[in-house]
């Protein structure tokens, strides 16, 4: 991936029809029930409660390339994450945190008070960086996964913190080389 004294350049952006490719290849190889392409589709066209996003990595001038995506949906003030993932080849770069971080604040700026998502009780890495923002396991869903049966914790962002949320986004890493 990067290697000192590469340049990394990072942007979030809204995830366009074009992008359901390379977001489902990513889904794939990070989940054991990946969404199908339809609900990608359904996301950017039809669901007005959807903010999804993708956040692209440009190496030393080469073409961007996403690695990663988020899907989050608003209910009044509130947020639900359905789905947040980052390619293998990119991973432990901060782009997760970072890509969190930034979709979190659009959504205080929008109005977002409170976020919610669920994750697999075995998922330590992905509870460890929700903790980091502040997430709290709230509750358990029984069962939630259908592959395996698996709980699902259910954690809360309650309130939403910009400040953390700011701290978060500017922390340097190789992803994030002091911006």
């Amino acid at each position: 991936m990067s290697k000192p004294g590469e340049t990394v350049q990072t942007r979030i952006r809204r995830m366009e029809l074009k992008d359901i490719q390379r977001v489902r290849e990513i889904d794939v190889a990070s989940f054991a029930l990946p969404w199908p392409e339809r609900s990608y589709r359904f996301e950017i066209l039809e669901n007005p409660a959807s903010h999804s996003y993708v956040i692209e990595v440009e190496l030393d001038g080469d073409k961007p390339v996403i690695a990663g995506m988020i899907v989050m949906w608003f209910i009044l003030d509130e947020a639900h994450i359905g789905t947040i993932a980052i390619d293998e080849t990119y991973r432990r770069l901060g782009l997760g945190r970072l890509l969190l971080a930034e979709s979190v604040l659009d959504a205080y700026q929008r109005g977002i008070r409170i976020c919610y998502l669920e994750v697999r009780r075995s998922n330590q890495a992905a509870q460890g960086m929700y903790e980091q923002f502040g997430f709290q396991v709230a509750g358990i869903r029984p069962r939630y996964y259908k592959d395996n049966g698996e709980d699902a914790l259910l954690m809360t962002l309650k309130p939403v913190q910009p400040e953390r949320l700011e701290a978060l986004r500017r922390r340097r890493t190789p992803a994030n080389p002091g911006k």
